[in-house]
């Protein structure tokens, strides 16, 4: 079994890659296990963002490692909170705060005259980065779901935005959809299927 480390403390996306990586035989370690500070996201992307992590957690233990970078995009804040998602969801005691985040989300909105009622579309990110600290190779897988924004948030599954986002052609957020259904269409998820594409044909390049 190939052992990879996902390049993360967040406990809900661990928990979503590891189950999507169940099927593939390969065993993942969480970035929590280990004790290391968080290196500094500052790139102007989710791809250069998703390398920076890979990178720094594959070079630190010597495992291959696969970092996810997502967020939210609002189309009327100019797909903000963007690459900047889980920064915006800090609050003033440095403790990660959705409930404020979907506040002030809702708060710029209305700044804009757009409410509620209007459904503000929105879109959700995710960029996989696989990196091999052996050979410094990496790759970027990217998925993306369109949608709209509700408020107050609804459904306690999922984590992050998921309560306040509401995937085109459905009726529940994917804070109140199963996780099963989640894993089958989220951004990760569509993000995921193209790594595993990947991997069928270059499984080799985790030896």
């Amino acid at each position: 079994m190939k052992k990879i480390l996902i390049a993360s403390n967040n406990k809900g996306k661990i928990l979503e890659i590891t189950k999507l990586f169940k099927k593939l035989d390969i065993e993942c370690v969480g970035a929590d296990q280990f004790d290391f500070i968080e290196p500094e996201e500052n790139a102007n992307s989710f791809a250069e963002n998703a390398l920076i992590k890979a990178k720094f957690y594959g070079d630190k233990t010597g495992l291959i490692a696969l970092s996810d970078d997502s967020g939210l995009c609002v189309n009327d804040l100019n797909n903000q909170p963007g690459i900047h998602s889980a920064r915006f969801a800090i609050n003033e005691n440095g403790q990660k705060d959705f409930n404020m985040a979907f506040e002030k989300i809702f708060l710029q909105l209305a700044n804009k005259k757009i409410f509620v009622k209007d459904y503000p579309s929105a879109f959700f990110i995710c960029n996989l980065c696989l990196y091999n600290p052996h050979n410094n190779f990496s790759i970027n897988f990217e998925g993306k779901v369109d949608g709209h924004l509700i408020y107050p948030a609804r459904g306690l599954n999922g984590f992050g935005y998921d309560p306040i986002f509401i995937k085109n052609g459905m009726n529940e957020t994917f804070g109140e959809i199963d996780h099963e259904i989640k894993e089958s269409l989220s951004h990760r998820a569509i993000a995921f299927f193209k790594l595993e594409n990947w991997l069928k044909n270059n499984y080799h390049l985790l030896s």
